[in-house]
This record gives C-alpha cells, structure tokens and sequence, in this order.
C-alpha cells in the first residue's frame, strides 16, 4: 500500500484489462477502481487506451467509453484498422501501446508512482525506462489462470506485481447490477465512433465479440 502523499498515474491497456478480467470472471467497475487507487495517494491522472472502429454501426462498449470520460479518466482513442486473416476469420488491430509509452515518460517527471493495467510484454522497455527516471511501476494483471495473462519479462522487470484475481472483490463490480443484453458482435476493448449519448449514471459493463490481434 502506498503512503497518502504519493503521486498516482494509472495506464489502462483497455482491451488487455478486458480480456484479463473476463478471464477471471467479473467485470471492472471503473468508479470503484478509482476510489481503490485514491486511497493508496494522490492520484494524479488515470488514462484509458482503446481503439475505435469508425466505420461501422454503434458498439455496446461506447456508454463505458463516454462515462470513463465524464467521471475523471482522460479517453486516449485512435482509429483501428480492419482485416480478414488467412483463414477468413474478421480481426481487428489497434495497437495503443506508442501512446502508452509517450505519454508515460511526458508525465514522469511530476508522478512518484505509475500503474501499469497490462500483461503485454511490449511494456518491458517501458516500464525500465520509467524506473531509470526514478518512478515507481506497478503492473497489474493475473498469474492466477494457465497461461497466465502476463509476459515473465513485464512481470520480473515490474517493481510490484498485483494480480487482478486479488483485487476483484474491491474493484469488480456486483454480478446483480449487469444488464440484461443479446450477444454482441462488438470487439472488447475496441469502440465504434458515432455522437455521443446522454450522460451515463454509472460504469456500465462492455459487450464480448469478434476476436482481436495486437492489443
């Protein structure tokens, strides 16, 4: 546990955090991992990284989207490109992982502690390079599944490890209040552009879907 003093970043790899907490079997409930992370410190900033497919129809994941960025998330976004693999199979690619990584090192200089949400290897150099410049880096994703859901590299070069799994029962969110919905057809972690919807009252829970490559 962190002191109160401590200045806080969070970076959330979305489609990677999805896809970990769906293994594991719960849901994010975004409000409560905030509040979880204000009182280890000062949390200073919490980013979420996402890509948005624009050319199609309104994704089930576009109310978190807009509540995440009403409700003290800065929304980091940018356009995902679609294809059609070897064996016809619709995949959909949006790396984030340059965005992470520019803006961690330009916030460095005024946090003491970064939170990295993300089991991807790519985050090794990273999270090195935070380290060189004096910040702590915490990496927060599971072991508790086979495979695990963290490469061996980001997870040893890591100053802390936090396993998901141990904090579901203080960031997950309540099975009852899920609502009812048809299958989706949606990518997870990944949102459909179109104008925004009213103001959400609470985080609501992103659909499943098509399969991804290069979260």
């Amino acid at each position: 546990m962190s002191s109160g003093t401590e200045r806080i970043a969070l970076f959330i790899d979305g489609a990677n955090l999805y896809a970990t907490a769906k293994t594991l079997g719960f849901d994010i409930d975004y409000k409560r991992l905030l509040g979880e992370f204000r009182s280890r410190g000062y949390l200073l900033r919490a980013y979420y990284y996402t890509a948005l497919v624009e050319d199609q129809e309104y994704s089930s994941i576009r109310p978190l989207i807009d509540w995440l960025d009403y409700n003290g998330f800065t929304v980091v976004t940018k356009a995902a490109k679609e294809f059609t693999d070897s064996l016809g199979r619709r995949k959909v690619k949006g790396n984030m992982d340059i965005e992470l990584a520019v803006d961690a090192m330009e916030l460095a200089p005024r946090i003491d502690h970064i939170v990295l949400f993300s089991g991807d290897g790519d985050f090794r150099s990273l999270v090195e390079a935070l380290q060189r410049r004096g910040v702590k880096v915490s990496v927060v994703s599971t072991v508790s599944v086979q495979p695990a859901m963290i490469a061996d590299e980001l997870r040893r070069q890591a100053d802390e490890f936090i396993d998901l799994a141990h904090l579901a029962q203080r960031v997950g969110r309540d099975p009852a209040e899920r609502a009812v919905r048809a299958p989706g057809t949606e990518v997870p972690g990944f949102v459909r552009d179109r104008p925004r919807p009213p103001r959400p009252a609470s985080p609501p829970t992103p659909g499943a879907g098509d399969d991804f490559a290069d979260r």
